[in-house]
Order: C-alpha cells, then structure tokens, then sequence
C-alpha cells in the first residue's frame, strides 16, 4: 500500500489551517524582530556596553532552549492550539514591563520569559507545517512558513532600531506586545492534536535521544555553525557600526532580512525538485564568508556586501537542514525533529552572544569578526 503521506508535486501547499497558522507565526515574528536588537540596545544604554547586551540576547536564547526541550511533550498532552495560544501570550505579554525600567534583573526575566514563548512558537509551529503539508511539497511548505516568520524580520530588525531611537524605547516594547497578543485571534481555526502513525510516540522520547544513529547530527551542528554567526550579527552589529554611520546598521539588517527570504524561499523549491542536501555546504561557505567580511566593520560597502552573502547563506541553510532532518525522521517524530532543529537555532544564538562578548572585550570588533567567522568555518569538515 502506498504511504498516504507520499504525495505528488502538485497537490497544493497552502490550506485554511496553514493560512491561520501563517498569521500566527508573523504576528509572533513580528514582536520577536522588533525587540531583537532593541533590548540589547536598551540594556546597554547605561554605558555598560557588550557585556549587558549579550546577557540579554544570551538569557532570551537560554530560555528559548531549555524550553525547547518540553515543548514536544507539552504537544502531545495538550495539542497545537492551546501550546501556540501558550507562546504567543508568554512573548508578548512581559515586554509591556520593559516599559517600567531597564535594570538588568528586570531585562533579563523579561528575557527569559519571551524566549519560552519563542520556544513554544517556533517549535509547535514548524511541527505543524510538517504536518499539514503534503511531503512532496514540504521543502516549499517550508520556504512559505521561513517567509512568514522571516518577513517581519525585513522591517522589525532595522525598524526597531530606528523608532528605539526616533520615540522611544518604550513605544517599540508596547508595539511588541499587541501585534503578538493580536496573533492569538488566528488560533480558533488551527487543528488541535494531529497524529500520524503512532499517536505521540515521537513527542514522548527524549529529545535529544538516538540524535548521532538517526542521521540528524550533521545537519545539526552544521546549523548550529551557522546561527553561532546570526547570534554575532544580530547582537552587535548596532554596536560595531562607526557613530558617524547611523544608517548603517540599520540598513544593513534589512540587506540580509531580505537576502534571507529570497534564500530560503529559493532553497525549497529547489530542494523539492534536486534535494536539499545539496545546499548544505554552500550554504556554510556564504555565511562565514558574509561574516568574514564584517574584518571591514568600517567599510559600508564591505559590510552591505557582507550582509547579502550572509542572508543567503543563513536562508538555504534555514531550509536545507529543516528538510533534510525531515526526510530523515519518520512522521512520529516530526515534534521532536523540530525540537532538536530549533534547538540548535537558539543555542548558537546564545553561544555566538556570549563568545563574541568575551572576545570582543580582549580583541575589539574587526579582529573578532574574522575570529567568529574561521570558528563557523570549521564546521566543514
């Protein structure tokens, strides 16, 4: 008997239930883009520079990974609607308390609390997806669900910065907070429990069990590689920028924002018709080389340069690693396969946060960059 879930290219990607689920996902993605840079910025105002603003990015990532680890638990007990209502209210309901103060002990609970919320999203989101799109459209089912999430991301990186800097701090943390509240409207159309095979069997083992036998280790560290170096651009390149380029930072995080989506959209399609794996490596080489470029933090050309090289490189490898850990897991563990997937997606965020920190302190940003950049190289072999 053929596998029901063996299905041919041209069954359609989108459904109803996707649709809802796609709004969901850019309502939370815009709250998540807008703060990502902006709480750094915010917790280093009082002249405390790198150090507060990598424990911030480094405790919202924390958060983001140890919760990771129960979100697929909490998938099978409680289904996909009541989690994702979960997240979205954990994201966007503490960042309205960012507004009272920017004392360090107050940022980072806020942090910690908004990144269990991105956990739950992310997670059950990209499980979803999998579930809800036919297999043999599932590389672009993907690309549709990175540009959804991806796309708040072209204008909440660089205009978070901006309004942080125009009105206010305070206006960008309450702006945060309603577009991810408002997202909870789409939940009541998405499906609640959702089983193939053996119901809950994956979501139930631990996430990180049988990881090197089932074929998803590499692709995971080679991801990990990569977001070490999103962690190091999102974080510092506000600060890295010459002050006599104000624009530059801010332009350069819509540059790769974009590079990304056009990235990963192009890497689904692709990887639907000549496979995913493909991607993989070259992926790799552009985001080390986009990073490797920022050894020209001074240079606007070098840096605009370096961010396209970096967003397509980020964006294939976004969606060649989720498809290729997809197509090596059976349909039981598709909670679990997203677990582990985001898992690394936060954990070399926090990673590339905290070393880059540490080591800018002893090296300053030109040499720590290039540093950065051989370190994600590495991942090659």
């Amino acid at each position: 008997m053929t596998d029901v879930t063996q299905v041919s290219a041209s069954d359609r990607v989108l459904s109803p239930s996707l649709v809802r689920l796609l709004c969901a996902v850019f309502g939370a993605a815009a709250s998540f883009y807008l703060l990502l840079s902006v709480v750094p910025l915010y917790a280093a105002g009082d002249g405390a520079g790198g150090a507060k603003a990598g424990l911030a990015t480094a405790a919202l990532m924390l958060s983001t990974v140890l919760t990771e680890f129960v979100v697929p638990r909490l998938l099978s007990r409680y289904g996909y609607r009541t989690v994702l209502a979960l997240g979205l209210a954990l994201l966007g309901a503490p960042a309205a308390l960012l507004v009272v103060s920017s004392a360090l002990p107050l940022v980072l609970a806020v942090c910690l609390a908004r990144g269990a919320g991105l956990a739950i999203v992310v997670v059950a989101g990209t499980a979803l997806v999998a579930e809800l799109v036919p297999s043999g459209r599932r590389g672009e089912g993907l690309a549709v669900y990175g540009v959804a999430f991806g796309a708040p991301g072209v204008l909440g990186l660089p205009l978070g910065v901006y309004l942080s800097s125009r009105v206010g701090f305070e206006a960008v943390f309450v702006v945060a907070t309603i577009v991810s509240l408002a997202a909870l409207a789409a939940l009541p159309g998405l499906p609640g429990k959702i089983h193939r095979g053996e119901p809950g069997s994956g979501q139930r083992r631990w996430v990180l069990r049988g990881l090197r036998g089932s074929g998803l280790l590499p692709p995971t560290i080679v991801f990990t590689a990569v977001t070490v170096a999103v962690g190091v651009v999102v974080t510092f390149l506000p600060l890295a920028a010459p002050a006599d380029l104000h624009w530059l930072a801010g332009v350069a995080l819509l540059v790769q924002a974009v590079a990304v989506l056009v990235a990963r959209w192009a890497a689904g399609r692709y990887g639907d018709r000549h496979g995913s794996s493909r991607l993989v490596a070259p992926a790799l080489v552009l985001t080390a080389s986009g990073l490797g470029a920022l050894v020209l933090v001074h240079s606007p050309v070098a840096v605009i340069v370096g961010m396209v090289l970096f967003g397509l490189g980020f964006g294939a490898a976004q969606n060649a690693t989720l498809a290729v850990m997809y197509e090596r897991a059976p349909a039981t563990d598709y909670a679990r396969v997203s677990a582990v997937w985001n898992l690394a997606y936060d954990a070399g965020m926090g990673i590339g946060a905290v070393g880059f920190g540490v080591l800018v302190g002893a090296t300053g940003y030109p040499a720590a960059f290039g540093l950065t950049a051989l370190v994600v190289a590495l991942a090659l072999a």
